[in-house]
């Protein structure tokens, strides 16, 4: 929810409507700060659930939002805020945190003696590795630390969006495999498959600000990153109508209903950081036709939450009247 809200809130800051971009930014904030103390309590009362969750192939790859999300604040601050030097506290922190996430996740996974099939444990959550260390690269570049410190930090970024880009590239290979050579249930074909574009949004964006505000090591590799982040901005566009045409079969043909569910939050993230994405790669490659498509992602994207928020208020009324 967190990183569907900042990344809404983005693209309206960007499309000029600054006023509700900074009322999404306070409920993200207030949002934010809730999730954080329902977490430190779940850890607190049930942490081998937690510890299950985290080892688990399917659920593990969801405490990266954490990480994203927190990015995404970051960037927030920054961009709306003007709060550059808090998105650098934010940043040192979240990159140590990233670290000990993605270290302990793989280790774990690796040595694991037992170990599902593939089509029992990759689905689109896993690209959520992609996202939270794209979303780290981009806070590198957007808040202002040490200037002492500012090549090796611009260094840091440009490695992790690289990294991001070789995780992408692997993990979507395995993700493809399954579409394509397992059978698919209805009910298996989830909201976070979106992430599929999601991720590629959120790396066009990474090379598009790395364009218009890097400095240092960035800078002698323009050329390279503007190549890079339109083809994986021209991969993601593809996505889109397939993903649609699967949520068709989804829910009018094999009749899934479409009820809240928090996994929703992964179709509207992507949505919103699509439009995000475009409108920096627009300015970055100064090409001003691309404006058209972030005008009518936006809307999209504002629907999608609008609903699925008002769906999660319903959802959450109807459990506290039962109660």
């Amino acid at each position: 929810m967190v990183m569907a809200t900042g990344a809404l809130s983005l693209s309206a800051w960007y499309l000029g409507y600054h006023l509700f971009a900074e009322i999404l930014l306070y409920l993200n904030i207030v949002v934010y700060f809730v999730l954080i103390v329902l977490n430190i309590i779940r850890l607190s009362v049930n942490t081998k659930a937690v510890w299950s969750d985290f080892t688990n192939e399917i659920k593990g790859p969801g405490f990266f939002t954490f990480i994203a999300a927190s990015s995404v604040i970051g960037s927030q601050l920054s961009i709306i805020s003007n709060m550059p030097i808090l998105g650098f506290y934010i940043w040192v922190l979240i990159l140590f945190l990233w670290i000990v996430l993605i270290y302990s996740f793989f280790t774990i996974l690796i040595i694991k003696k037992s170990k599902p099939l593939i089509n029992e444990s990759i689905n689109g959550g896993w690209l959520l590795l992609i996202v939270s260390t794209q979303s780290l690269a981009i806070l590198g570049v957007l808040m202002q630390g040490p200037s002492n410190y500012e090549d090796i930090i611009m260094f840091i970024s440009l490695c992790l969006f690289f990294l991001a880009c070789m995780l992408y590239l692997a993990i979507i290979v395995l993700i493809f495999y399954r579409l394509m050579f397992f059978e698919m249930e209805a009910m298996s074909l989830t909201p976070p498959y979106w992430i599929s574009m999601g991720a590629l949004a959120i790396t066009t964006l990474a090379g598009a600000i790395f364009i218009l505000n890097g400095s240092g090591i960035i800078l002698e590799f323009e050329t390279f990153i503007k190549a890079t982040t339109l083809f994986f901005w021209a991969f993601g566009t593809w996505w889109i109508p397939l993903l649609v045409v699967l949520g068709i079969w989804r829910h009018v043909i094999k009749k899934v209903p479409l009820n809240y569910n928090p996994e929703l939050w992964g179709m509207a993230f992507p949505l919103a950081m699509y439009t995000v994405g475009t409108i920096n790669l627009s300015q970055a490659l100064e090409l001003s036709f691309l404006m058209i498509i972030p005008d009518i992602t936006y809307m999209i994207a504002l629907m999608a939450w609008g609903l699925i928020f008002i769906g999660m208020v319903v959802h959450h009324g109807k459990r506290l009247r039962r109660y």
